[in-house]
């Protein structure tokens, strides 16, 4: 396989777990982190350095956007939720 379709093919992977996340608003930040390891904070992160290695002026708020599909402080007053006793206590264990 050449480098472009590679390039394309993971862009198109990447926009489809982007679209899923979006259509699971259920599944808080939490559950992902407890059970993957990393969440859409964590997406935002990661688009946040590609594009500063790619040179494209972003920031933090920005790639939010990008992979919560609406600014982060609208997404967390409509969906986030508080995190119950268990979901902190499986955090706490799996990220020691």
């Amino acid at each position: 396989m050449d480098k472009q379709t590679q390039t394309e093919l993971e862009a198109a992977a990447f926009r489809a777990l982007i679209t899923h996340l979006d259509k699971r608003k259920d599944v808080q930040n939490i559950d992902l982190m407890n059970l993957a390891g990393f969440c859409r904070n964590c997406l935002s992160k990661w688009y946040l350095a590609a594009a500063e290695a790619q040179g494209v002026e972003m920031n933090y708020d920005q790639a939010r956007e990008q992979i919560y599909g609406m600014p982060y402080s609208e997404w967390k007053d409509k969906y986030q939720q508080e995190a119950t006793p268990e979901q902190k206590a499986a955090f706490e264990k799996s990220h020691k």
